[in-house]
């Protein structure tokens, strides 16, 4: 079973950017099923993340907030 990552963020967020390339470059290596969220205008979402954007959560879990450590990520989603 392919691995399920979640991102939640906002337009202009640089670590958003920089958490996104790590992302989609260990995508390419492992391959997984990559959703993104963007929180603007969303009361609940920005109440929870708001703050600690960017927030990733691997297969449900959430695993990572405001950095993404590339290491660390690609042992989540590597079987």
């Amino acid at each position: 079973m392919r691995p399920s990552v979640l991102m939640y963020s906002r337009p202009g967020c640089g670590l958003c950017d920089e958490a996104r390339e790590v992302i989609l470059a260990e995508r390419a290596r492992t391959g997984f099923d990559f959703e993104e969220i963007d929180i603007s205008g969303l009361d609940a979402l920005e109440l929870e993340y708001g703050i600690r954007i960017p927030v990733v959560l691997v297969d449900g879990q959430e695993r990572f907030e405001v950095r993404l450590d590339p290491a660390a990520f690609a042992r989540a989603v590597r079987p």
